[in-house]
């Protein structure tokens, strides 16, 4: 199942933290839960079950819809504008 928003990611990102969330480490935090990485510009960040839910706010804010689980073994994508998996 997809969404209109797939066709707008880029190919390829990079990711910008490789196993912690960018937003709770540069505000001094951790304890994250979970992490996602955005798929439009690489942002890494904490899940929506994290005390700082970085994730949603910065999809919110910056109008990036989906983001992919950045746990190991996992390759599930989520389009917040949907709210659904993709």
């Amino acid at each position: 199942m997809s969404c209109e928003h797939v066709a707008t990611l880029p190919v390829e990102v990079e990711a910008d933290a490789e196993d912690y969330c960018a937003d709770c480490r540069a505000a001094g935090k951790t304890g994250w839960v979970h992490l996602r990485q955005c798929l439009t510009c690489g942002h890494v960040a904490c899940c929506d079950s994290s005390p700082g839910r970085h994730a949603s706010s910065h999809a919110a804010a910056d109008g990036h819809p989906i983001v992919r689980s950045w746990e190991p073994g996992e390759t599930w994508r989520w389009c917040y504008v949907d709210s659904r998996v993709v």
